[in-house]
């Protein structure tokens, strides 16, 4: 027995039955729309002040429907919007769609009255309010009030998104998309992004779901569902738009000058299998690619063109974006130099010129060729003229012959136009009933190509994304924590620290002796975040007299000193950092160290909770793992130590969750291989508990 609440009732809303839609010109048009598609179920218009509207008759209120609608579009005033949805909800309704506006977006008083729509809805599906609603062209329910560009189909793509006018325009596509649902979510008072897509993965019908977003309110719940989706093999492809300045400028870390709000989502897509893409086409192209081909296997490419120019623009955008492109084998290019003759130059990508041109047999045997080889995905581009100036019938057995040698190939084929427009509707829809997709312009098909790859990679390994978990911090004055408490509590996790003392003045001498010359020594002063630029470090100290002589102009700083030993030279310096945010929680940060830390911006990000194995590949994809293995014949770090070490960081700020407000070891330097990693600064900033 399905359970009660929004998301059962979603279910009867996404696939309707019978529709109910409330108010005049725009229930007119709901009406209208369904009609237009095909929609097999009732629909009751509802309004007491007329008798009909689109030629139906109507219901003075909801206790007089037939019986509890599955779906309804609410297209009145918001304060009456509320009172029906209240009724609805106590007739035992699915889900309605509520189209007014002046709710969360308006201000305080809207908030109010949002507050107010989500009592009323109780278990009701509620999409909204102010948006467009949902259009699902499977079963031909459009819950839309305005005109749209999509047609019926039997299976396809979902997109999801927080844009009515988005939407609407998404449905003009002329890019062959198969689209099966559009979604706009409105203000998501009661479902959200996440809710929609739980349910649509539930659809085998659903071939993978796009989503154009500008935030994530529930980071938890959003990454649950994520999960969900790569178990069920869903792919999943975001836009996210809207992209933040970076977080609190309060923050003294060097990590908070690395990690934003961007970042963060970057962060979260990566570790959930999200495909990110930056555009709206290239959105339409990757969904496309993965209805029609689904998920690619690996990440080796074959070009085929005519034209030079073209397979340089492949090649440059295989490169840019880690794809391989494969030598052709001797078997191959044998074969290759027989059909082309001796003035091609037989490499991947192929650029066959024109000699085959207009010669069906020599293209199919090029291309079979070409086709027999053990790359993944192999690529044809084709640009067709407009049919006013030549006819296409050259194109056109191209086009016959790359299906025909399709048929028999291990990888999957692609025809590529290197602009949008030049590839014409029929040739589109030929290609996707010979199971070839024809993707649109040359740098988003491309793009679309790296999805599939990642997507491929992410299903084909052994281990499901781990879900995010947000900790809230709990109320309390933020105060920092100095080094020297700093280090003692972070070495209780595992962090090695050098070995150091905690001295007055009168102590500084005895300290060095007892840890052993040279020394840094450093003023301890919580307030004194950027203790270098106030002059409270000093390094390499390497007799008593130095010591003696730094100590006393440190004075002014204060009159507590940390005396430490002075680390061996490291192979590189990292730092690794902790930063909180509302949305996202705690996130730890991996990057360039030391002085070039925003020189370089070369970090990768992680949300909680932190895997060894999810550390080993940040680190990894980091600039500086090229140093970490042995640069050009120097000596490699201690990889393992670093990736202990950062564990080791991460181990502390997931005890002191609810509390942690700012980390930043900075650098932890990661010594020759086998002698270990050493944090030599820290800064940590704390949460002080209320007292009640």
């Amino acid at each position: 027995m399905t359970a009660p609440g929004p998301s059962a009732g979603l279910a009867r809303l996404l696939r309707p039955r019978h529709i109910a839609v409330f108010g005049g010109r725009f229930a007119a048009e709901v009406i209208r729309q369904s009609e237009r598609i095909g929609f097999a179920g009732d629909i009751w218009p509802v309004n007491p002040g007329r008798g009909e509207i689109g030629g139906r008759r109507c219901f003075p209120d909801v206790a007089a429907l037939p019986q509890a609608p599955d779906a309804s579009f609410i297209a009145v005033p918001r304060e009456a919007t509320i009172e029906i949805v209240r009724t609805l909800a106590a007739r035992g309704a699915g889900g309605a769609v509520c189209y007014a506006s002046g709710f969360a977006e308006a201000g305080e008083e809207g908030g109010a009255l949002q507050q107010a729509l989500v009592e009323a809805a109780g278990d009701l599906a509620v999409v909204g309010p102010n948006c467009y609603g949902i259009l699902n062209y499977m079963d031909g329910a459009t819950l839309w009030p305005d005109v749209h560009g999509g047609t019926r189909t039997g299976e396809g793509v979902a997109i999801v998104t927080q844009s009515g006018n988005i939407g609407i325009s998404l449905t003009m596509q002329q890019r062959s998309l198969p689209l099966a649902y559009m979604i706009s979510v409105g203000n998501q008072a009661v479902l959200t992004v996440a809710d929609y897509i739980e349910a649509l993965i539930a659809d085998p019908r659903i071939k993978a779901i796009g989503m154009h977003m500008e935030s994530v309110d529930d980071v938890e719940r959003f990454s649950q569902v994520a999960v969900a989706a790569h178990g069920r093999r869903v792919p999943l492809v975001a836009l996210k738009v809207g992209h933040s300045e970076l977080g609190a400028k309060t923050a003294l870390s060097h990590t908070s000058s690395l990690v934003g709000d961007d970042t963060r989502y970057d962060a979260l897509f990566h570790r959930l299998h999200i495909a990110r893409v930056q555009s709206l086409p290239e959105l339409l192209e990757s969904l496309k690619l993965l209805a029609v081909s689904g998920p690619l296997s690996g990440r080796r490419i074959a070009s085929i063109s005519c034209s030079g120019g073209e397979a340089a623009l492949v090649a440059d955008a295989a490169h840019s974006l880690g794809m391989d492109m494969p030598e052709f084998d001797a078997r191959q290019e044998q074969q290759l130099r027989t059909i082309l003759g001796p003035m091609v130059n037989v490499a991947n990508p192929l650029d066959y010129h024109t000699f085959i041109w207009g010669k069906p047999d020599a293209q199919r045997e090029c291309f079979s060729a070409v086709l027999a080889g053990e790359q993944d995905v192999t690529v044809k581009v084709l640009d067709y003229l407009s049919p006013e100036l030549s006819d296409s019938r050259d194109w056109d057995r191209t086009v016959e012959v790359l299906i025909e040698a399709a048929r028999t190939a291990a990888g999957r084929t692609v025809v590529i136009s290197t602009l949008p427009e030049n590839l014409p509707v029929q040739v589109r829809t030929k290609l996707l009933v010979s199971g070839v997709a024809p993707l649109q312009g040359l740098q988003e098909g491309m793009v679309a190509l790296k999805a599939a790859m990642d997507i491929g990679d992410w299903f084909a390994g052994a281990t499901a994304p781990l879900p995010v978990r947000v900790v809230d911090a709990v109320d309390g004055n933020v105060v920092i924590v100095d080094e020297w408490r700093a280090k003692v509590d972070l070495s209780r996790f595992g962090l090695m620290t050098p070995a150091g003392q905690l001295v007055d003045a009168d102590s500084v001498l005895a300290g060095a002796d007892a840890v052993g010359y040279p020394v840094v020594l450093k003023a301890v002063v919580p307030e004194l975040a950027h203790k270098t630029e106030a002059g409270g470090v000093v390094m390499d100290i390497r007799d008593a007299g130095e010591l003696q002589h730094v100590a006393s102009a440190m004075g002014s700083l204060g009159s507590c000193y940390l005396v430490e030993a002075m680390a061996p030279p490291p192979v590189v310096e990292l730092l690794v950092g902790v930063t909180r945010d509302a949305q996202f929680g705690l996130s730890l940060t991996i990057g360039a160290g030391g002085s070039l830390v925003e020189l370089l911006a070369d970090s990768r990000t992680l949300l909680f909770p932190i895997t060894q194995t999810a550390v080993g590949e940040a680190l990894d994809a980091l600039k500086l793992a090229t140093l970490i293995a042995g640069y050009r014949g120097g000596p490699r770090g201690d990889r393992r130590a670093a990736i202990d070490a950062i564990m080791a960081i991460a181990a502390y700020a997931e005890a002191h969750a609810a509390r942690l407000e700012e980390l930043d070891v900075n650098p932890l330097l990661v010594l020759p291989e086998g002698q270990g990693a050493v944090a030599v600064d820290a800064l940590i900033r704390l949460r002080q508990e209320s007292e009640e």
